[in-house]
């Protein structure tokens, strides 16, 4: 090869470094790994359930939830990226620490119990694709993500993070193997005609409360600071204008584009049980395994396989960022060091959260309760703490103490209030059915 030739070569393939660095997917980063960790096992069952008990009539959920989540999801990462500071340390300083008290209790709580249920779901599900004892598989997978987490440095463990937000592509997937009619789907979506009785009321509950989870809100202000820390950027308000206007860009592009990747995927959840298990009579689905093996009769093996994968692939994204969103809120609480980035030996209090939430959950797995009962109480406790910590946030996001000149915008603010409304009323729902 000639060297003239070599140098166009590499000119070529400069370029297509160029654009590919300024295509907007390359900006996807803490939106999209919060969003697809939003689709844990746990909420795939809660899909699967709506999807089974009630056909297309639920599928109106994801499309009302879009923007909902989307602007809760922007304002958290706002407040971390313009303060350097996540939720936990602004709330700190910001209310009375019962505020602080309170929430992080029900978190941490909450995320165990999810994490119970989540790691259950996964081992069952290898069970069920490559046998073997579930509780093993389990304890295996839980040993893989706490590894993972200490031992690999948060530059190069995202990466893994974003290859794994591939997995949720399986449901979309599944609809190739299976019929579905699209027209009757679309007017569903826009129009469902179901009975609003209680059972309905509940799982409408469900759907929004597994979508509109607080984990994600604290994951989705720390990995911000993160990023700060890697690329060694300052927060947005110690920057310049031009700065700042193109760091907020890339966050609505981040936070819009990856929860719409989540909510299809939530949607095709939705879609899938609901032509292929409703139909067929099999309308109460307890957990996401449950929910693949139902399909392996009646939509055959391929569907069954990859809505199995997407199990486990969803799995390995949403346990970390359980956990790691507990560590972070309770090491900014305390003012512990903190960080992926940083070796466990530098951060020993953060990591130690992450191990023993997770270890925790593994325990539970040799307990009286059941992944079904974790799971219902992480619903009951994240519906508690969902309401309050929204109007914290909010009202964080919308404070010139606390965002200086860039605070959240109108429309953004008064999504964030519908929200409050929507999950106190969903709490209140939630309440009356139990």
């Amino acid at each position: 090869m000639t060297k003239r030739r070599a140098r166009s070569i590499g000119a070529r393939l400069e370029r297509l470094r160029a654009r590919l660095r300024s295509h907007p997917l390359a900006h996807l980063g803490p939106g999209l790994i919060t969003g697809v960790a939003d689709d844990d096992p746990s909420g795939i069952a809660t899909y699967s359930q709506a999807g089974a008990q009630f056909g297309l009539d639920m599928l109106w959920t994801m499309p009302v939830s879009y923007p909902l989540m989307a602007a809760v999801q922007s304002m958290c990462a706002r407040i971390g990226r313009v303060t350097g500071k996540g939720l936990a340390a602004n709330i700190k300083e910001t209310f009375h620490p019962a505020v602080l008290a309170g929430v992080l209790t029900l978190l941490l709580t909450a995320n165990v119990l999810n994490i119970a249920a989540d790691v259950a779901a996964m081992g069952e599900v290898a069970a069920l694709v490559v046998g073997g004892d579930r509780h093993l598989l389990t304890a295996a997978f839980v040993l893989v993500t706490l590894l993972l987490q200490i031992l690999v440095p948060y530059h190069r463990y995202v990466r893994y993070l974003k290859w794994l937000t591939v997995s949720l592509l399986a449901y979309a997937a599944v609809l190739f193997a299976v019929h579905v009619p699209w027209r009757q789907a679309a007017l569903r979506t826009l129009w469902p005609h179901g009975a609003w009785d209680g059972n309905a009321a509940t799982v409408v509950v469900g759907v929004f409360g597994t979508t509109i989870s607080p984990y994600l809100f604290f994951w989705q202000a720390s990995e911000e600071i993160e990023d700060l820390r890697r690329t060694g950027a300052a927060p947005l308000n110690e920057a310049t204008a031009a700065v700042a206007h193109r760091e907020l860009r890339r966050m609505r592009w981040d936070n819009w584009g990856g929860m719409l990747y989540s909510n299809a995927a939530a949607y095709c959840i939705i879609l899938a049980t609901a032509v292929t298990l409703y139909p067929a009579g099999l309308h109460d689905i307890e957990t996401a395994a449950q929910a693949a093996g139902a399909l392996r009769p009646i939509a055959g093996e391929f569907a069954y396989l990859v809505f199995a994968l997407g199990i486990l692939g969803v799995g390995l994204i949403g346990v970390p960022v359980l956990a790691g969103s507990g560590g972070y809120a309770l090491a900014e609480a305390f003012d512990w060091p903190f960080g992926l980035e940083r070796e466990a030996g530098q951060a020993r209090g953060f990591y130690a959260v992450i191990a023993v939430s997770v270890l925790l959950a593994l325990g539970i797995q040799y307990s009286p309760i059941t992944p079904m009962k974790a799971l219902f109480w992480s619903a009951v406790i994240n519906g508690i703490v969902a309401v309050p910590l929204l109007a914290v946030i909010v009202l964080l996001a919308s404070k010139p103490a606390v965002m200086g000149a860039w605070p959240a915008g109108r429309t953004t603010r008064w999504l964030g209030w519908l929200t409050v409304a929507v999950m106190a009323a969903a709490a209140v729902r939630m309440f009356l059915a139990i």
